[in-house]
């Protein structure tokens, strides 16, 4: 197997779907599906086998998994010590962060920084997943909450304050009706915000769901219901008012990530100082005290 064979194997173990172990390699599907009948026909072994709506294990792939990993780690170790010695203010960064900062926050600040260096080329993904910086998914990453993993240094780079927020019709009819939450899906119902507004209205029926938050603004707006909102997004929309519920605000830490590997490189650095003087420069907005 060579290493596009054990990049393919690994990414559709992974995504489980051909349609979305091309996206994570950025290839198209049936790329990948051709990659995957060329890798079984050199290696004249089937490590994957195809299920309704997607790919599982074989017993021998779940064997060879392990081993897979382990080259993919050495792979990725040698590409961030090659590229960590790269000392021009030139080349790709792929930042991920959550759609909340991506648009107003992070990408005129990055803009900007292109200004000054135009062969700085940045790949933004919003991305309500966490992509991985030692799979080099991403370079940097710009989360709400802390990392894990000691190959990642990492710095709280502001905070968020967010509110609860539904139309002035909606605020009315609050103790009259069973009122309805415009919500997250269930794989981040752990997020404070998620677990804040339940707690806020436990009466409450979820009446719609998204990991979008611009999408949950978009839906408040249109009357879908009550919702916990970035403050610096909602407070500028005229339609929409900040409830009063007599708990203690909620303020989310936002934190900034790189691998360890690759934190010296000039432009990881432009671009790490980019984001974080814009954060300090919106502070008075992204996190109001009143």
């Amino acid at each position: 197997m060579d290493w596009d064979d054990l990049r393919t194997f690994l990414a559709i173990a992974r995504y489980g779907t051909l349609s979305a172990a091309a996206r994570a390699l950025g290839v198209a599907q049936p790329t990948m599906g051709r990659r995957l009948a060329a890798m079984e026909e050199r290696t004249g072994a089937r490590l994957l086998q195809r299920h309704p709506g997607r790919f599982a294990l074989t017993p021998l792939g779940e064997t060879v998994l392990g081993n897979a990993e382990r080259i993919e780690a050495e792979v990725l170790a040698a590409e961030r010590a090659i590229t960590g010695r790269d000392a021009a203010l030139e080349g790709v960064v792929r930042l991920t962060t959550v759609d909340t900062l991506a648009a107003r926050i992070v990408a005129p600040a990055l803009a900007a920084l292109q200004c000054r260096h135009p062969g700085i080329v940045i790949e933004l993904v919003p991305d309500t997943r966490s992509l991985s910086l030692s799979r080099r998914e991403a370079d940097i990453a710009l989360r709400m909450s802390r990392f894990e993993g000691h190959e990642v240094v990492a710095r709280r780079a502001g905070r968020l304050a967010m509110g609860i927020y539904a139309t002035p019709e909606w605020r009315d009819r609050i103790g009259t009706e069973q009122v309805r939450l415009i919500s997250v899906l269930d794989d981040q119902a752990h997020l404070p915000e998620a677990k804040w507004l339940l707690e806020i209205f436990p009466d409450a029926v979820v009446g719609f769901r998204s990991n979008s938050r611009e999408v949950q603004l978009q839906t408040a707006l249109a009357g879908g219901g009550v919702a916990a909102l970035a403050r610096y997004r909602a407070d500028a929309e005229p339609g929409l008012v900040r409830l009063c519920h007599g708990r203690p605000p909620l303020v989310r830490d936002i934190w900034l990530g790189v691998h360890s590997d690759m934190r010296h490189m000039p432009r990881m650095r432009a671009v790490m100082d980019a984001i974080i003087g814009a954060l300090k420069a919106s502070d008075a907005i992204i996190n109001p005290v009143d």
